[in-house]
């Protein structure tokens, strides 16, 4: 049946495209989540009235995060080509899309979870602080406890984005289901090949939305 609707498609081809693109969507958001969680704490501890308020270190952090989060994705990578090149030896190829996803997917994060820490009741981390709770404690205990469940529907949109940028990053030859939907589907005008692979980029996205759903509701003790 399959092979009558799809009769282009090379079906071995298709789900090893399917496992590059899960593969990089897996390592590039787990990344993202220590980075971005990192990079979000940051921007809200040196935020005015915060326990490492610095006007300085905010400023610089946040416009880095401003700048990144403002490059389309597809110049991104371009940009980044050289250091690609330089950390892997290559630019070729599922590792090689991973520093422009990250790079490209973490300052967008960061400001979700700047987001979500933002709306953490002022009262809960004053009592904190007042009791004499370290910094490392009120991040472990108040804050990530407080905000996990922004936290993972923050980084449940996150990875159905770098699905997205799997794809564009295909075009460049990075491998994946857009990698293989531009060559095989659409330089060969085999359009049941580029319909393939978009149903199984929607599946993924389902997938990952489901998931992240499901913790979200899971975390949330409201």
């Amino acid at each position: 049946m399959l092979n009558q609707l799809f009769p282009n498609v090379d079906w071995p081809d298709m789900w090893q495209a399917t496992y590059d693109t899960i593969y990089m969507t897996a390592i590039s958001t787990v990344a993202t989540f220590i980075i971005g969680l990192a990079i979000g704490l940051l921007l809200f501890l040196t935020s005015p009235h915060q326990i490492w308020a610095n006007k300085v270190a905010n400023f610089i952090t946040g416009s880095l995060v401003n700048i990144f989060r403002s490059i389309p994705f597809i110049v991104l990578i371009i940009l980044l080509i050289p250091f690609t090149k330089f950390l892997l030896g290559t630019i070729r190829g599922v590792n090689a899309a991973l520093p422009a996803l990250i790079i490209g997917a973490a300052p967008f994060y960061a400001r979700l979870v700047l987001i979500a820490l933002r709306e953490i009741d002022k009262g809960v981390i004053e009592a904190a602080r007042s009791m004499g709770a370290k910094t490392s404690t009120i991040i472990w205990k108040v804050l990530i406890p407080e905000s996990l469940p922004a936290l993972f529907s923050g980084i449940t949109v996150t990875a159905v984005m770098l699905v997205g940028y799997t794809a564009m990053a295909g075009v460049i030859g990075a491998g994946g289901l857009g990698n293989l939907a531009f060559i095989d589907g659409f330089q060969r005008s085999r359009d049941d090949v580029t319909l393939m692979a978009t149903i199984v980029i929607l599946i993924v996205v389902f997938v990952i939305q489901f998931i992240g759903d499901l913790i979200t509701s899971k975390t949330d003790k409201r």
